[in-house]
């Protein structure tokens, strides 16, 4: 019950700026939108198979940004069911005008705050891999409540995750990645699939963002992890 109230007052991870969106981005959400995005009704499951049309295991990324990378592993996967949970309109628009222009099939996205879908829209044992890459850092030590990667949110998307089934986490601040670890290693019920238990080697499945090879040039490092569900 403790857990409960925690998890319903839960601190977000997210700030939704008024940032500027494009009149393209302002067009997609609205005439695309219809076609790809999910409503998300109040008490309701979700049920993949409606959702996309067919049965296929199902890859769920929370925080997509712009979305390139999200698309673009879902264009190279095309036997899987791509979910994407983001809540800023300018990325939700950008990822609705790839997929269009990818004419990818395998992409539902919900414009929803993660903590809500994981609490009370998705069964249990119905994900197959879950992805969190480059969460905002928070990188003020007074913000540090406020990272999405801790305890009580693994516990809360772990029932939803089939046994086998991945939880797959990137960051470029080694400070964060070191947290990441520690959860994902306390966490019970997962097991480091890295044979040293620690990070794995950068995954050839993850594309290479802008973002992250301007990193690499300014000397940043990047932190891999992936854990299965027992």
């Amino acid at each position: 019950m403790e857990n409960e109230n925690l998890q319903d007052r839960h601190i977000k991870s997210y700030v939704v700026r008024a940032g500027r969106i494009t009149a393209a981005q302002t067009r997609a959400l609205a005439e695309l939108g219809p076609k790809y995005l999910v409503a998300v009704e109040e008490g309701k499951y979700l049920n993949p198979t409606e959702l996309f049309g067919r049965e296929a295991p199902l890859v769920v990324e929370i925080g997509f940004g712009m979305g390139k990378s999200f698309t673009q592993m879902a264009q190279e996967d095309p036997n899987s069911n791509y979910l994407g949970i983001e809540v800023h309109p300018p990325g939700v628009g950008s990822a609705l005008m790839l997929v269009e222009e990818l004419g990818l099939k395998n992409v539902r996205i919900i414009q929803y705050d993660a903590f809500e879908i994981f609490k009370h829209h998705l069964r249990e044992e119905c994900i197959d891999i879950l992805q969190v890459f480059f969460p905002d850092p928070w990188p003020k030590k007074r913000h540090f409540k406020r990272r999405l990667i801790n305890d009580d949110f693994i516990s809360m998307v772990a029932p939803s995750l089939k046994h086998g089934g991945l939880v797959r986490l990137a960051t470029d601040w080694e400070e964060y990645a070191m947290q990441m670890l520690d959860v994902m290693t306390r966490a019970s019920g997962f097991s480091n699939t890295a044979s040293n238990g620690s990070f794995i080697d950068r995954p050839a499945w993850r594309p290479l963002t802008k973002f992250e090879l301007r990193g690499e040039r300014l000397g940043h490092g990047v932190w891999d992890l992936v854990f299965k569900r027992d």
